[in-house]
């Protein structure tokens, strides 16, 4: 018979996935604020370091497939610590990085890291979250993502000018302690001990029969993707050039969105428990849409703040949704995989995102560029969900709990 976690447990397995993207994304976003310093000190233009961001966004999917294999053979735990310390010492190296070749090898490397950790870890928290808390879990799952990016600007604004750019890269190398913490407090998932594949080769021969709805999750994934880092990624300097903010308020103005962020994985993460995964992501679609003039044309410092405090509540409001989402349309015997590879797949075709927004800029205006984008991205994003189906309150493990009552799914 199938164990039961305890609520300790449950905690500290959604606690391990939480920390390990916040963390990871930490050390991805510190390269968004150091543009202008990283092609000053190796002596290469701006879209150069525009294109190690590039680079590392191309190789998450080998990090998705890498670990999500040995996820789903040999388990969620060994292979997250792994995979945190992987990243870890790659984003310490960076502070080394003695010129530009240099620099953009490890960048790709560290995609391989980035890559892998969000597949294990989120299948790992979702795993172990209970069925009815499942959505909002997701929201603070997800919201780690925002949170990281936070932390990086926070170290924008206090440690890049105290420190200077190698010590950006040097803070994130904390994320190796998480592997202690897994080791001596995150159980292994019990729905991975009940649905593990045999060999490798049951793997394929389950991802071959679920490729076509894998197609369709990868089509999701990537305007998710379009979404996500078409909105941030660039924005701090569209603030800079079109809008002539000083690199510190742009900075601030960072740390304000992301709260928004954070508080939209966590709010539509709780609604979509309410109305279902895919009208909860419309929703949140919407808010993005409405305040999208504002958030690209804003005539003030105030009305661009609060217009991307609103952007990203409902850019990660979407988000915040993906966790639940991907792992209970996946099926059980390789969700360490699936919906890693779905998510990285659709970052690897989204990874021209900033070469297509910085390129549009130089022919129709940066504002312009952001916002038809986006309108786009939107549009279509929303075409695919209404397409789409989902399976709310999936049941991962096979048990009988006194706790819960069966629900209908939508």
């Amino acid at each position: 018979m199938t164990r039961t976690l305890s609520r300790r447990e449950r905690f500290h397995a959604v606690t391990a996935g939480f920390l390990g993207w916040t963390m990871d994304a930490f050390d991805f976003f510190v390269v968004v604020f150091l543009v202008d310093a990283l092609a000053e000190r190796f002596g290469v233009p701006k879209k150069e370091i525009v294109w190690t961001m590039t680079a590392t966004l191309a190789m998450r999917p080998v990090g998705a497939v890498l670990f999500g294999l040995l996820a789903d053979r040999y388990g969620r735990r060994i292979p997250l610590m792994v995979n945190v310390l992987f990243f870890s010492t790659v984003e310490i190296l960076c502070g080394f990085a003695p010129n530009y070749g240099t620099f953009l090898v490890l960048r790709a490397l560290f995609g391989i890291g980035m890559g892998g950790e969000w597949g294990v870890g989120a299948s790992l928290a979702m795993e172990s979250a209970p069925r009815k808390w499942r959505g909002i879990l997701s929201g603070i799952l997800q919201s780690g993502y925002s949170i990281g990016y936070l932390l990086a600007a926070v170290a924008a604004r206090f440690v890049l000018p105290a420190l200077g750019w190698r010590a950006m890269f040097w803070v994130g190398g904390l994320p190796a302690l998480l592997a202690l913490y897994i080791r001596w407090h995150v159980p292994e998932s019990e729905a991975w001990k009940q649905h593990r594949a045999p060999t490798m080769g049951a793997i394929g021969k389950t991802l071959r029969a679920f490729a076509p709805r894998l197609a369709y999750l990868v089509a999701l994934m990537t305007m998710m993707m379009f979404l996500s880092h078409g909105t941030q990624d660039l924005y701090p300097d569209f603030l800079k050039l079109a809008h002539g903010i000083p690199a510190p308020t742009v900075a601030e103005v960072a740390m304000i969105y992301n709260v928004g962020a954070v508080l939209g994985a966590i709010l539509f993460g709780h609604f979509s428990e309410r109305v279902g995964r895919r009208y909860s992501m419309l929703a949140a679609l919407g808010l993005s849409l409405a305040v999208m003039p504002f958030w690209a044309f804003g005539g003030s410092l105030a009305i661009l703040a609060a217009a991307a405090f609103f952007m990203q509540m409902g850019v990660q409001g979407a988000w915040g949704i993906i966790p639940a989402h991907l792992n209970e349309l996946s099926p059980d015997s390789t969700r360490g995989l699936v919906p890693g590879l779905a998510y990285q797949l659709g970052i690897l075709f989204a990874s021209p995102v900033n070469t297509i927004e910085y390129a549009l800029r130089d022919r129709i205006g940066y504002g312009r560029a952001l916002a038809s984008f986006e309108t786009a991205t939107i549009l279509i994003l929303a075409t695919l969900l209404l397409a789409g189906s989902e399976q709310k309150g999936k049941h991962f493990v096979e048990e009988y709990d006194f706790t819960e009552t069966p629900q209908s799914t939508p």
